[in-house]
């Protein structure tokens, strides 16, 4: 009998790797999909579909006793809200909601796995230092707080098969906000907010689906793990390697940190005339020009034996090769 899974944020960018890598271990996928979400891109996959309530722990907890799942991955979240109080609603608090039901679930589950970011940790100040995953919580945006908020809920939970995975920056086929830059080194510009240098990392989206759907059969529990493919990067490592896969060449902007915050503020107030948030926006900026955010890994190589198949080069190849596939470029 095969095992179950649940996997929340089924429809989004993360949760699609995940189902392909969790069908491709011989899983039994449960995808949470809201009815007034559209899911069209899921329809090839042979999948069950559960529409849960994350402001009832009680209808959590039927769920899971009904559907018997062996393990949860919780890769629900939104990365664009208002104000402090909607991500930590979305992001925190039901989190703790899913959690709490698994925990008082007179059905065991195996493994609960929460999709938490770098975020949670915020960047570091100081060049050539890493993000560990034991290291101070700092975060510099709405979003960060709210996926600390979440893992300090978590850590309050007795009973509960926890693995935190915090990944940096996600890209790969089907990615829609890295995407927008590499459009944008398409049309011949190449744009970076000041002068500063940084040190950034990336991961590769199969690469992060498989070593969750990998950690679920583990006997691990109660530890936190930051992931990237192991590389720092320079700032111009993206474009550099976009423009190598495009064949293109660019004209490289630095435009000024006050001008970008002022166009992200109009951009706010313009997109909030239509109850809308645009991608750049002032919280978002403080993530776009931070120092550094690289991060240790060698814990999770260590206990996983992670070994990530793609770096940024190669990774960027597949993605814009899928992008041209499908029409997107």
């Amino acid at each position: 009998m095969k095992k179950r899974v649940l996997i929340t944020g089924a429809t989004g960018f993360v949760g699609y790797h995940l189902i392909k890598s969790a069908l491709a271990n011989n899983l039994e996928v449960f995808a949470n999909v809201r009815n007034s979400t559209t899911a069209g891109h899921l329809k090839d996959f042979e999948i069950n579909y559960v529409d849960l309530d994350f402001e009832s722990i009680y209808l959590l907890k039927e769920n899971i006793e009904e559907k018997k799942y062996d393990y949860i991955v919780h890769a629900a979240a939104v990365t664009k809200a208002k104000k402090l109080s909607d991500y930590n609603k979305i992001n925190a608090t039901y989190t703790r909601n899913l959690a709490v039901a698994a925990s008082r679930s007179t059905h065991r589950i195996k493994k609960f796995v929460f999709i938490s970011s770098l975020a949670a940790l915020g960047p570091l100040k100081q060049k050539n230092e890493r993000l560990t995953d034991n290291g101070a919580s700092n975060p510099v945006t709405s979003y960060g707080i709210s996926k600390a908020l979440a893992e300090t809920y978590l850590a309050q939970i007795s009973d509960l098969p926890l693995i935190i995975i915090r990944p940096t920056a996600v890209y790969g086929p089907r990615e829609k906000d890295i995407f927008i830059l590499i459009k944008t080194i398409k049309a011949g510009l190449e744009l970076y907010i000041g002068k500063q240098e940084q040190e950034l990392s990336f991961v590769y989206a199969t690469d992060l689906a498989d070593l969750i759907i990998k950690v679920l059969a583990s006997y691990v529990v109660g530890r936190a793990y930051n992931i990237s493919d192991g590389a720092v990067y320079k700032r111009s490592s993206l474009a550099h390697y976009a423009r190598k896969a495009l064949g293109k060449k660019t004209i490289r902007l630095n435009v000024p940190v006050p001008l970008i915050k002022g166009l992200a503020w109009s951009m706010e107030h313009l997109y909030g005339m239509f109850n809308k948030i645009p991608a750049l926006n002032v919280d978002k900026i403080k993530e776009l020009t931070a120092p550094n955010w690289g991060c240790d890994i060698k814990n999770i190589q260590n206990d996983f034996g992670f070994a990530p198949r793609f770096g940024l080069e190669q990774g960027l190849n597949e993605t814009i090769n899928w992008y041209r596939k499908n029409n997107w470029l």
